[in-house]
């Protein structure tokens, strides 16, 4: 799967999709990661990418001719999706990230200042995604929080697809409680069944206490 992101801060989203597990996928070759520099695209002499809203108001707004000029520098692709980041999408979910893995090409648009020139969402943009109700500065937080979330899903990025199916919120609930040594902490020991050797029972435990947290912390789950 290839990713491209459109972005003021290129350096930004490969510090932080260099690290880590989705890092050393990277090098693996287990996905491409392209970014592009919205303001190499300005034919502003001074390479502005934003003006003065029409209408007044405060703050900047990201103008359209060097960000169509910039989603248009990337090769084309029969199966690509693209999507811009916005408070103003759709809330990600684990559901959508499985729909977005159907694409080979996903383009990631990443606004800043007080947005982006609707006419140019309108023209390049298949869907626009939130990582939440907040505010940010930009999009590229929430951009490598999507690709983090799609990423880890193809293969070859985690050892095992158990290693994501058993996790919070990708099985419908949320993860059960997990134990490592030392066997006693501050005196709270670790749950005998975990010992038994007896991997239904130990089953049987981690559905039920992954049951009982969705219920206690995310009902809206179940």
């Amino acid at each position: 799967m290839r990713f491209d992101v459109l972005t003021l801060f290129p350096d930004l989203i490969k510090n932080v999709l260099s690290e880590s597990v989705i890092g050393r996928a990277l090098k693996a070759g287990c996905f491409e990661l392209y970014t592009h520099n919205i303001r190499d695209y300005s034919e502003d002499r001074h390479k502005r990418v934003d003006d003065t809203p029409y209408g007044g108001g405060k703050g900047m707004v990201m103008a359209a001719p060097p960000v169509y000029n910039c989603f248009c520098s990337i090769p084309e692709c029969e199966n690509r999706h693209t999507v811009y980041m916005s408070p103003k999408g759709k809330i990600l979910t684990q559901k959508k990230a499985r729909e977005l893995l159907n694409y080979d090409n996903l383009i990631v648009l990443c606004g800043h200042y007080e947005g982006i020139d609707r006419r140019v969402i309108d023209e390049i943009v298949d869907e626009e995604i939130s990582v939440g109700d907040y505010v940010l500065t930009g999009g590229e937080i929430p951009c490598c929080i999507l690709i983090d979330c799609i990423a880890r899903m193809l293969p070859g990025v985690l050892a095992n697809e158990v290693c994501f199916e058993d996790e919070s919120i990708f099985s419908g609930m949320l993860e059960y409680p997990q134990y490592t040594r030392p066997y006693e902490y501050h005196g709270v020991k670790v749950p005998d069944v975990l010992l038994s050797g007896d991997h239904r029972k130990i089953d049987e435990w981690r559905y039920s206490q992954a049951l009982l947290l969705t219920e206690k912390l995310r009902p809206d789950l179940l």
